[in-house]
């Protein structure tokens, strides 16, 4: 029975019927409409829904609207006064102390409540507070920075001020007349059989409109999902929105509720009644290759999808052979959840009228999904199909692929002719996004006795989960194995792996995508090796790095380096760290019994996957260019339109800071569009760390060509020589040689280009060009990072005392963002080497499906990130970058590793498999 309520919001009084169980946060977001309060968590562990009430920082998500009744309460939109920021809020500008924004506004409030309690308080005392907010982006070091920035009070990011003020554009803020909302019934267990779905119940409940099921989409003329990069021989097993026949993994949908509000479509779900007969599950990736395991799929009859394997394997028998020293590692690479703070989402509109489809969804790259909504699932032809993707709150990888609610959410709105609206919950993100990692390795290393690595051996089992997921075979097999060299001069190099099916989430790539698994047992097997060889761990890598005058560099397993100077990268990070005086800190902790370790890690990167003809080779089934529209108006102002896609990335800083430097016109002037494919070009999106070396490539080679033909312009209406002209980027005009004061400025060429009274013979109107730009090759960045650690001998607690990360991007556009991509790839590696792993019992449930099971890293557990670089510009690209956004989760994963197995070398411990967590250090320990 509803109740009225009164709640004074931003200095407005509120009044309304609810029902009694409404949240707060949903008040404020559907009742209100002030949707800058975020959700992202089921179980208040993230902080995105903070809000002030009675001014106190509350998380909205765990009070009900009746219990604030009467009380006010200030929402992030609440914040600024009379168009003016408040310091906090300027603070997180000035700083750079966002990225995706979508946890932000609970961040900046929670940060008001503190200082209006301590005005002062330390940077200990700024993390503690921040302990019950979650940022995946940042690693949380320039939000500390910002709240020590707001106490006293490079090119700040131009889209930061919606963010700070809640004008985030996120799918779930989406409001359409009429709009319904959609619920998906998902199975409970790993791995049964679907023997009957009854919807009758549900499909009475007063405010239902439909109840559909599997078979209904399949006789609706909905396709399976298709995998996109198809190795040899690969056996892709049938993939449906909704199930029917059996269920392989926990998360599974079955059926779909369409209702008028999400609480009646939450409720019908439990009136769906599905008769299941459990089978038994198989959740370990090596296991599930063994005779007699479980069949997550009949037609896939070992379990294996596909296997592939690359190198010199006489070369690399022939170096063990010879060997005067060998180093073996079994390991696993665990399972980790992506967890972007922003659960994804879709909202789909149908025009009986036109017959037009549109779809918001929180996507990476929403031109492919398009692509695979009309070819494969849906049916609807492209040009009647409009994909947007606005601003999406974190991704890492986990939201580039498509999803069967991608599919089932437009399908609906077609069945109904109504609007439709589906958000997934923290546990359903947990459960259907797909997830990470997960190997299973047998590797090991050949050597000199002078610590020569003559030879590289490896075999993986890649758990791929219950289904091929849109990349999956791409993570293992060229994102991987192709990257066996690491930093070094290795020629003898085999590397194998099984792609195996499982009662699990399907995997596919998160933040690193295979670079970080190769990182990892290559650089462990460098530490294991020098402490056999008593060599400095350093020393040992020097005396193997590949020498700046080999570069281009062929490794042995498929790759052409670009360039580098690893000795260089390492000279810094030694210098930055003081690495002796670590040494020496080390050397006086143990005197004392401390376990003091100092980690050391050299990495490489693939970025910016290219070329689209070796890809293609490879199985993609799809090109790896970039598009780029530059359009200049009849003013000189700038529209950019990109085929790529920001998710936090500060692509509306940084791709106007290349197209307005190579026009010379103010940043401000140029305008960054993405993420609708009614607007831009056909483009691949963001992954990869590819948005700058690739789509900014395409970018500055359109601005190239206006530029060309702005200066045509200018040589006929000048009357000279196109070769006796200047033009002058730092001014923003075109000038004759020796005669400054003969000039026109951009914005004259460009108005001159739409009136088109003068133009050379031949020449067409408007000042607009396109590009495509497709890289000759990968681009490779690198780095050298090094950590120093103490575990705690009576909790086997890890603490971090100091991180150095110097890295190589190639040249850095916008030095803010790229600290900021570093630092927030950091905090994702170090989570992965000491708290993140999802876990599955031996019936494949998922036991860390919350917030609450799931370890996510959080403010107080980092000390100051210190960040460096040099500089080895990319010669694959016209801007000579290389890509920054996950050379951090690469190098910090096996950095802090490393530091923690050299702080326990006194005991005898040589490995432990991540994460490093106080249990599984403490229980090494006592062995």
């Amino acid at each position: 029975m509803k109740q009225n309520v009164s709640i004074t919001v931003n200095g407005v009084k509120r009044t309304q019927e609810v029902e009694p169980r409404l949240l707060l946060v949903h008040f404020l977001r559907d009742a209100v409409g002030l949707t800058g309060t975020n959700v992202g968590c089921d179980t208040s562990q993230c902080g995105s829904c903070t809000v002030l009430m009675d001014g106190a920082a509350v998380k909205s998500c765990t009070v009900l609207a009746m219990q604030a009744d009467g009380s006010s309460v200030t929402t992030i939109e609440g914040l600024a006064q009379n168009g003016n920021l408040h310091a906090v809020q300027n603070a997180f500008w000035e700083k750079h102390g966002l990225q995706c924004g979508f946890c932000t506004p609970g961040m900046i409030l929670t940060a008001v409540d503190m200082l209006q309690r301590n005005p002062h308080p330390t940077e200990e005392e700024i993390r503690q507070g921040l302990e019950g907010n979650i940022c995946r982006c940042t690693g949380y070091q320039n939000i500390v920075k910002a709240i020590q920035f707001a106490v006293g009070a490079a090119i700040k990011r131009r889209e930061d001020p919606r963010f700070i003020q809640g004008k985030g554009n996120y799918v779930g803020n989406i409001q359409l007349s009429g709009m319904a909302h959609l619920a998906i019934k998902r199975s409970p267990y790993g791995h049964a059989r679907i023997k009957s779905v009854n919807t009758k119940k549900a499909a009475k409940l007063p405010g239902v409109i439909a109840v559909f099921t599997g078979q209904d989409l399949i006789d609706g003329g909905v396709g399976k999902l298709p995998c996109g990069w198809n190795v040899p021989n690969i056996k892709v097993p049938a993939r449906w929105p909704l199930e029917v026949d059996k269920v392989r993994h926990v998360g599974d949908g079955v059926a779909a509720v369409v209702a008028e509000t999400p609480y009646i479509a939450h409720d019908a779900l439990d009136l769906i009644e599905v008769n299941y007969e459990p089978l038994p599950a198989v959740i370990d990736a090596r296991k599930a290759t063994e005779k007699g395991a479980p069949l997550v799929h009949d037609d896939v009859p070992d379990n294996v999808s596909y296997t592939w394997g690359i190198g010199d394997k006489d070369a690399c028998d022939k170096a063990f052979a010879e060997a005067q020293h060998v180093v073996e590692l079994e390991l696993v690479n665990q399972r980790l959840i992506p967890t972007a703070v922003e659960p994804r989402a879709c909202v789909a509109q149908w025009s009986a009228a036109s017959e037009e489809m549109t779809v918001w969804t929180t996507s990476q790259n929403p031109q492919p999904i398009r692509l695979l909504l009309s070819a494969f699932t849906l049916g609807i032809p492209e040009n009647r199909l409009r994909v947007i993707s606005p601003d999406v709150g974190g991704g890492y990888g986990s939201k580039i692929f498509h999803y069967p609610e991608e599919i089932i959410t437009p399908w609906v709105a077609r069945k109904i002719n109504r609007p439709v609206k589906w958000v997934g919950t923290r546990t359903e993100a947990s459960m259907t996004d797909s997830q990470g990692r997960d190997h299973v390795t047998k590797c090991k290393m050949a050597l000199k006795k002078d610590g020569t690595i003559t030879g590289i051996h490896v075999q993986t089992w890649a758990n791929q989960g219950a289904y091929i997921s849109t990349f999956a075979p791409l993570i293992p097999t060229a994102l991987y194995l192709t990257l066996l060299s690491g930093l070094y001069k290795v020629k003898g190099i085999w590397g194998e792996m099984w792609g195996t099916l499982t009662n699990t989430v399907p995997v596919d790539a998160y933040r690193g995508a295979g670079r970080p698994e190769a990182a990892y047992l290559i650089e462990r097997l460098v530490d294991m090796a020098a402490h056999d060889l008593k060599m400095d761990p350093v020393d040992l890598r020097r005396k193997n790095f590949i020498p700046k005058e080999e570069f281009p560099y062929q490794t042995p397993v498929a790759f052409v380096y670009d360039s580098g100077d690893y000795h260089k990268l390492f000279d810094k990070a030694v210098q930055v760290a003081d690495y002796k005086g670590m040494r020496k800190t080390q050397e006086a902790a143990r005197k004392q019994g401390r376990l003091v370790g100092v980690g050391v890690a050299g990495c490489i990167e693939a970025s910016g996957p290219a070329p689209s003809r070796v890809a293609g080779a490879l199985g993609s089934a799809v090109g790896f260019w970039e598009s780029a529209v530059v359009r200049a108006h009849p003013t000189g102002k700038i529209t950019v339109l990109t085929g790529s896609h920001s998710h936090g990335q500060g692509h509306e800083t940084t791709f106007a800071q290349v197209v307005a430097d190579e026009l010379g016109v103010g940043i401000e002037d140029v305008e960054i569009v993405h993420g609708d494919t009614g607007r831009v070009p056909f483009g691949m999106g963001t992954y990869g760390s590819r948005s700058a070396a690739v789509g900014g490539s395409a970018l500055v080679n359109a601005a190239k060509k206006v530029r060309a033909k702005a200066i045509k312009i200018a040589a006929h209406q000048l009357e000279a020589a196109e070769e006796d002209l200047v033009y002058d980027q730092d001014n923003g005009k075109v000038y004759v040689k020796g005669s400054p004061d003969k000039a026109m400025p951009f914005g004259a060429l460009a108005f001159a280009s739409y009136t088109a009274h003068n133009l050379p013979d031949g020449m067409e109107a408007g000042l607009e060009e396109s590009a495509f730009y497709d890289p000759a090759n990968f681009t490779f960045p690198n780095s050298a990072h090094i950590v120093q650690v103490e575990v705690d001998r009576d909790t086997g607690e890890v603490t971090l005392q100091r991180y150095v990360a110097v890295d190589d991007v190639g040249k850095v556009i916008n030095p803010l963002i790229v600290d900021g991509q570093i630092v927030g790839g950091v905090a994702q590696g170090v989570g992965q080497a000491l708290w993140e792993q999802g876990v599955y019992d031996e019936n494949g449930q998922l036991l860390t499906g919350t917030l609450s099971e799931y370890a996510m890293p959080r403010a107080h557990q980092f000390p100051t990130i210190e960040t460096a670089r040099i500089e080895t510009a990319s010669p694959h690209n016209p801007l000579g970058v290389k890509g920054a956004g996950e050379m951090g989760t690469i190098a910090a994963t096996v950095a802090v590793a490393n530091a923690v197995m050299d702080a326990l070398a006194p005991m005898g411990i040589k490995h432990i498999d991540m994460p490093l967590t106080p249990e599984k250090v403490w229980r090494a320990m006592q062995k």
